[in-house]
C-alpha cells in the first residue's frame, strides 16, 4: 500500500509530540534534588523524541534480566528507566526479587576496577602514587623474597594493563569455587596472594584478566595515601562529584574490595561518566588530571582493547563505526561513553556469570547512538509536517504495550507501525480517551487504527484486531 502525502503527513505529525507529552512511559528523566540537570524535551539534547521512546520501550519488554537505564548528553539526563528483578550480592548463591528506581543502590561488580583506576590517577597527580614505571615490588618490601623468575620486572603499568605474567585464572564465573579471585575474600596477606604465583608469561607482553592486580594497586592506594580505601574515594572523588548515598561492600575480614563491592545508583554512575568526559572536570573543579585520563582510555600495547582498567569498543549505526570507551562488570553493569557525541549511556542488570548479555547492553548502545540526530533517520521536510491532514488514515501496526499514569486516569498504548510504510519511525504513543477501545487487545496483537491531534495530544479514535501479515501474500 503506497502512503498519500496526507496520510504521512498525519504520521509524521503523531510521531513528534511536544515535550509534554514525553512522559515517564518514554524515559522522560524526573528533577530531584541530586544537582542533575534534567532535559524533558530529548529534541533539545539532539535526540529524536520517538526514537529515544523506543530505546526506553525495547528496555522495558525485554525478556532479560535489565534493571536500569540511563541516557546522559552535555551535563543533562534526557532519559531514564527502571525495572524490577532478580538480583543477588556477591556473597549470595540464590537470587531474590528487587525493586529498583533512581534512588536503589546497584552493585557494579568490576566497574569498581575502573573507579579504582580514576583514583590512582588523582594520588599520582597529589604525588601520593608513583610513576607507572615504578617496579610493582620496590613498593612492596615486606615481599622482597619475591624478587626472583621475572616478578622483580612487574610495574604498576602491567597491574593498570593486567599484563603482569602471573598465572590467574578468572575463567568459568565467580561461582566456581577454584576460581583465583575468590582467594581474596579471606587471605590475610592479598599482595602475597597475588604476587606469590607462578609467571605464565613474561611481563608486560599478553592480557590476562586478573582482579588480584586491582586489590594490590588498592593496597598500594591505602599505603601510599594513609587512607582506606572507602575514605580516599569518599574525600576526592564521590563527595565532590555530589555522590551522597553509596557502599563499598568488604571481603570476610571487612576490608573493601578494590576489584569489586561498589554499590552506586546508576544516576551517580553516569556523573562518573561526565567527569571522564569533561577531562576530569566537575562543575569547574579539576578533580582527575586530564592527561591521566588520556593514558587511562589508551589501549594497553598487549592488552587488546584494555587501557588502565578501561575498555575500548566500537558500535555501528547506519553503516558507520563509532568508539566507545567504557567500564563493564558482570551481569550487565555498564557505563558506556561516546566521546563523539558528547554522551553517556549507563545499564543495569542482574544476568550475573552471563556473556550473553554483553549483547544485549551494546545493542541498547546502538540503538541510543542511533536515535540521535546525527545518526537517526532524517527528518521529515517541513513542507511535508505543515501538510494538514484531511481525515483519520487507518493503519496498520502492532500493540508494544498499555500504560497508565497519572495515578492511573490517564490511559496510553504505544503502537509499532508496520515496517512496509517506510517511515523514519516505528513506535508511536497515543493518549486513549476511551480504554474500552482496549478490552479485546493483547500486547503483540496485529491491530488498525485511526488517530487524530486533539486538544494537543496524539489520541487514539478507533483500533481494531486484524489478522497479521502472512509471507508472500498481499497485505494492506
Amino acid at each position: 500500500m503506497r502512503l498519500s502525502i496526507t496520510a504521512l503527513a498525519l504520521l509524521i505529525a503523531l510521531a513528534a509530540p511536544p515535550a509534554a507529552a514525553f512522559t515517564a512511559a518514554c524515559g522522560a528523566p524526573v528533577a530531584a534534588a541530586d544537582g542533575w540537570e534534567v532535559e524533558r524535551d530529548p529534541a533539545m539534547a539532539g535526540f529524536h523524541p520517538h526514537a529515544i521512546c523506543e530505546v526506553v520501550q525495547t528496555f522495558v519488554e525485554s525478556s532479560r534480566n535489565l534493571h536500569g537505564l540511563v541516557v546522559e548528553r552535555q551535563g543533562r539526563l534526557v532519559a531514564e528507566a527502571y525495572r524490577d528483578g532478580s538480583d543477588r550480592s556477591t556473597y549470595s548463591v540464590w537470587a531474590s526479587r528487587r525493586h529498583f528506581d533512581s534512588d536503589a543502590l546497584h552493585d557494579i561488580r568490576s566497574i569498581t576496577k575502573s573507579i579504582v583506576a580514576l583514583l590512582w590517577g588523582i594520588a599520582e597527580a597529589e604525588g601520593s602514587a608513583p610513576s607507572v614505571t615504578t617496579p610493582v615490588l620496590d613498593l612492596l618490601p615486606a615481599l622482597a623474597d619475591l624478587r626472583s623468575d621475572g616478578r622483580d620486572h612487574i610495574t604498576v603499568a602491567d597491574l593498570l594493563c593486567m599484563r603482569s605474567g602471573l598465572r590467574w585464572d578468572e575463567s568459568g564465573g565467580y561461582g566456581r569455587w577454584a576460581n583465583d579471585e575468590k582467594g581474596l575474600l579471606w587471605r590475610a596477606d592479598r599482595a602475597r596472594y597475588v604476587l606469590d604465583r607462578p609467571l605464565a608469561e613474561s611481563p608486560g607482553r599478553q592480557f590476562n584478566y586478573n582482579g588480584g592486580l586491582t586489590a594490590v594497586l588498592g593496597l598500594l592506594l591505602e599505603e601510599r595515601t594513609g587512607m582506606d580505601l572507602r575514605t580516599y574515594a569518599r574525600l576526592k572523588l564521590f563527595e565532590p562529584l555530589g555522590i551522597r548515598t553509596w557502599e563499598w561492600v568488604g571481603d570476610l575480614r571487612g576490608r573493601p574490595r578494590a576489584y569489586t563491592g561498589l554499590r552506586l545508583t546508576p544516576r551517580d554512575l553516569a556523573r562518573l561518566g561526565r567527569l571522564v568526559l569533561d577531562e576530569g572536570r566537575w562543575k569547574g573543579r579539576q578533580l582527575v588530571s586530564a592527561e591521566w585520563l588520556r593514558r587511562m582510555l589508551a589501549p594497553c600495547p598487549g592488552s587488546g582493547d584494555f587501557g588502565y582498567h578501561w575498555w575500548s569498543g566500537t558500535v555501528w549505526v547506519d553503516g558507520k563505526q563509532l568508539a566507545w570507551k567504557g567500564a563493564l562488570g558482570n551481569g550487565g553493569q555498564r557505563l558506556f561513553l561516546v566521546p563523539e557525541l558528547d554522551l553517556v549511556v549507563v545499564t543495569t542488570a542482574g544476568e550475573y556469570d552471563d556473556s550473553t548479555v554483553g549483547r544485549a547492553q551494546q545493542y541498547l548502545l546502538q540503538q541510543v547512538v542511533a536515535s540521535t540526530r546525527e545518526h537517526g533517520p532524517p527528518m521529515a521536510p517541513a513542507s511535508l509536517e505543515r501538510v494538514p491532514a484531511a481525515s483519520p488514515v487507518e493503519k496498520r501496526a502492532t500493540l508494544r504495550s498499555i500504560t497508565r499514569e497519572d495515578g492511573g486516569k490517564r490511559v496510553y498504548v504505544h503502537l509499532k507501525v508496520a515496517l512496509h510504510a517506510n517511515l523514519p519511525f516505528t513506535t508511536l504513543r497515543f493518549y486513549v480517551r476511551d480504554p474500552a477501545l482496549l478490552s479485546s487487545l493483547q500486547k503483540g496483537a496485529t491491530v488498525k487504527f485511526r488517530a487524530e491531534r486533539i486538544a494537543g495530544e496524539n489520541t487514539l479514535v478507533s483500533i481494531r484486531a486484524v489478522p497479521p501479515c502472512v509471507r508472500f501474500q498481499p497485505c494492506d
